[in-house]
């Protein structure tokens, strides 16, 4: 999923705009003619607004949610990395690196821990852990610490934003 840089105003939104990212964030299978249906429109105005929410940059893109445990992906690790040096370029070293690697689900710039980063990564087993620890993680230039935790059972677990906090009319 391709992501876009975040807007500095915010897009002007009124009820019907929120509703269609509702269904969205629901099924962003929908196709436009369900949307539309669900959300009180014809078809040719839901489409407009699809297509003004993604050229905003709301809608950065729809993809399939896959199970991972389904898929054989069973161990998911948190991992807090503290980097040697706070330099512009040995962040964008790292950064550029752990974008590369399929396993990273996410990765945060953080503060208020002993670590710089934390990244979310999804692996089959320990054993794949390891191996992605001492041959990727350990080996990017700049990497000084490393504590790994692992997710036990996801209790809270979604994609979908908080869409109460918008304001519109």
């Amino acid at each position: 999923m391709k992501r876009t840089p975040a807007q500095t105003t915010p897009h002007l939104m009124d009820r019907t705009d929120r509703r269609i990212l509702e269904a969205l964030q629901e099924d962003g299978g929908l196709s436009n003619q369900a949307l539309a249906e669900r959300v009180g429109l014809s078809p040719s105005p839901c489409l407009r607004r699809v297509r003004a929410l993604e050229e905003a940059g709301i809608i950065l893109g729809r993809v399939a949610l896959l199970d991972g445990r389904r898929l054989g992906l069973e161990l998911t690790a948190l991992i807090h990395i503290g980097m040697d040096r706070h330099t512009p370029e040995r962040f964008a070293s790292f950064e550029a690196a752990v974008s590369d690697y399929p396993e990273v689900q996410h990765c945060f710039l953080i503060t208020g821990q002993a670590a710089d980063y934390l990244l979310q990564v999804v692996v089959p087993d320990m054993n794949a852990y390891q191996d992605f620890l001492l041959r990727r993680i350990t080996r990017l230039e700049g990497v000084s610490s490393v504590h790994s935790s692992f997710v036990l059972r996801r209790v809270v677990d979604r994609t979908s934003l908080p869409l109460g906090y918008l304001t519109g009319h």
